[in-house]
């Protein structure tokens, strides 16, 4: 099992299959995070921007949306997507995706990434701030963070949350992000993506 961590930066295109084929985007608008569940694929970007495939990716169609803010992640959990972007706006779905609401936000800093583990939704974003949800993301916290610099991203694996950002920053929580603890960064570079494989 590794943990691997990645500096990327995502372009507005939709890819799919091994072979990374080129497919019709229905927006112009760029596009920053994606995620996989119950068979549906869920991407969403600027301008509150969600698109949707029900088909692995050959075809996407735009979703209608709760928001005008920027959206930067979206993850999946217990049947539900989240989206989390600009000013702190969260938006939820609990229809794969078809429609969507916003769901109560504690903070008004942007909110980079989002993962699920252990039925707890994590958010993190600017400034190092860290947002967390026990009932299924209609509501969030704020945690207390261990870092003021900004996180890009957050991933889980082996009952434990990773995230990563600015000047390299690493932290992780072993407690379902309950409270969160600095890591030995190899690098002062921004790190802006998190993965766990089995």
């Amino acid at each position: 099992r590794d943990l691997h961590l990645s500096i990327r930066r995502q372009r507005q295109m939709c890819i799919r299959d091994r072979s990374f084929d080129n497919v019709t985007s229905p927006t112009a608008t760029n596009l920053y995070g994606f995620t996989f569940g119950n068979n549906i694929f869920v991407v969403v970007g600027n301008s509150g921007n969600i698109v949707r495939s029900t088909d692995n990716g050959s075809s996407f169609d735009n979703v209608t949306s709760p928001t005008g803010k920027n959206l930067f992640g979206v993850t999946f959990g217990n049947d539900i997507f989240l989206g989390v972007g600009q000013s702190g706006n969260i938006v939820r779905s609990t229809d794969n995706g078809s429609s969507w609401d916003n769901a109560t936000s504690p903070t008004g800093n942007n909110i980079r990434g989002i993962e699920f583990g252990n039925d707890i939704f994590v958010g993190v974003g600017v400034s190092g701030n860290i947002v967390r949800s026990t009932d299924n993301g209609s509501t969030f916290d704020n945690v207390t963070s261990p870092t003021g610099n900004g996180i890009k991203a957050v991933g889980f694996g082996n009952n434990t949350f990773v995230a990563s950002g600015d000047s390299g920053n690493i932290i992780r929580s072993t407690d379902n992000g309950s409270t969160w603890d600095n890591a030995t960064s190899p690098t002062g570079n921004a790190i802006y993506g998190v993965a766990f494989s089995e």
